[in-house]
């Protein structure tokens, strides 16, 4: 089986002793560099994760990107590399204001301090038919924040959700927690693709999803 092509953009490159995943661009968070590329480490980046495990995301290079729960800019500045506008949300303000830093030498990247569960606070902001909604949010109810956003997502664009066990209920077993979720999301997608992304993140399922 072949391995899935990565967005144009990101390539695999010898950094620091080793082939990792990396994009172009300033770096962030005292990533390794080489040659202008920065690696992006799949150990502190869901979709980093779903990249190295080899799901189809869908991304190509140059797409227009939602991007919810943002923090301080890990992966939505790798994204901002490869992508066309990525609107990076964050709620919380320390975070935010790394991300700043991050969007600061990158015209693409386009910072909202605002909630993802509120998807009306950014929609006369956020262009209507993005190609991927990129989700990584710490909170209850993850998988209606992506039904809540799918608003925004155009009839043939992906979600790309990273779903956090813990994050929903400490007590629940994961498998149960992500089955949950599934069935809200049903409600609004397409199920493409899920995989564990335990090899990097412990009790984290990565989804690609379609809308309906």
């Amino acid at each position: 089986m072949s391995e899935p092509t990565l967005p144009d953009g990101v390539e695999r490159r010898e950094i620091a002793g080793e082939e990792r995943l990396a994009t172009r661009g300033e770096p962030v968070y005292g990533e390794p560099t080489a040659d202008g590329w920065r690696a992006w480490d799949p150990k502190r980046s869901k979709l980093g994760g779903m990249l190295e495990l080899g799901l189809e995301t869908g991304l190509t290079g140059g797409e227009t990107v939602l991007y919810l729960g943002a923090a301080s800019g890990t992966t939505v500045s790798h994204v901002a590399d490869f992508a066309g506008p990525t609107y990076a949300v964050e709620f919380a303000p320390r975070p935010a204001r790394d991300l700043l830093d991050a969007a600061a030498p990158r015209d693409r990247l386009f910072p909202l301090l605002k909630d993802a569960r509120k998807p009306e606070t950014y929609a006369h902001v956020v262009e209507r038919d993005v190609d991927a909604v990129v989700q990584d949010v710490a909170t209850r109810g993850q998988a209606e924040v992506a039904a809540r956003n799918a608003r925004f997502l155009a009839d043939d664009g992906r979600l790309l959700l990273a779903i956090k066990a813990r994050s929903e209920d400490v007590t629940a077993a994961p498998e149960a927690v992500f089955e949950g979720a599934l069935d809200r999301l049903r409600e609004a997608y397409e199920i493409v693709e899920t995989r564990r992304l335990d090899r990097f993140h412990e009790d984290h399922l990565g989804v690609v999803a379609t809308p309906k």
